[in-house]
């Protein structure tokens, strides 16, 4: 099987929104309400235009994608950092890990290699099943909560990539904001 990772095409977002809308079905199913459950085609469109969207395809299929924010966009993460969002892979693919796959190579190829982020963060709702306990495997560590308006309370959620760079952006964002 040949593994492509590469960013979502504006000609791609059919695509794109059907493998949202497919990933996103069982979140949906739990009541749980994810942006990209529920986005329309205009609303794909504009993501794609405002954000880093990258997938992950086998043999040339789209089988899993995730989203970064950037700080500078339109709709900026908690921290200051590249925030993740919209990450899911097709369940007619199950078992191949291609969800785990996308997000190792995003961490590895875009935010170490391209941006040199010194972290990056995310946010997860603390009434899913399982998605806090895979992002803690993952690396990621739980920073606070929230209640963003859409009826389930928000995990913000941050993982270190580059120790040294974390504690000078750390250093940074205390100065800047007294009693980080």
């Amino acid at each position: 099987m040949q593994l492509d990772f590469r960013q979502v095409r504006s000609d791609e977002v059919r695509t794109y929104l059907d493998l949202m809308h497919a990933a996103y079905a069982p979140v949906k199913a739990l009541g749980i309400k994810f942006d990209a459950a529920t986005a329309t085609l205009e609303q794909a469109t504009q993501h794609l235009a405002s954000h880093g969207v990258y997938a992950l395809y086998a043999d040339g299929v789209m089988v899993a994608s995730v989203t970064i924010r950037y700080p500078w966009g339109p709709l900026p993460g908690p921290f200051g950092l590249p925030h993740i969002g919209w990450f899911g892979a097709h369940p007619d693919y199950a078992g191949h890990h291609f969800g785990r796959q996308v997000l190792d190579r995003l961490e590895q190829e875009v935010l170490i290699a391209q941006l040199r982020a010194p972290a990056v963060s995310l946010g997860t709702a603390t009434s899913h099943p399982w998605l806090k306990e895979m992002y803690l495997k993952r690396g990621y560590e739980a920073m606070h909560t929230t209640d963003l308006g859409k009826g389930h309370i928000t995990l913000y959620m941050k993982k270190v990539l580059n120790q040294p760079q974390h504690d000078i952006w750390w250093e940074k964002l205390a100065a800047q904001q007294p009693g980080v």
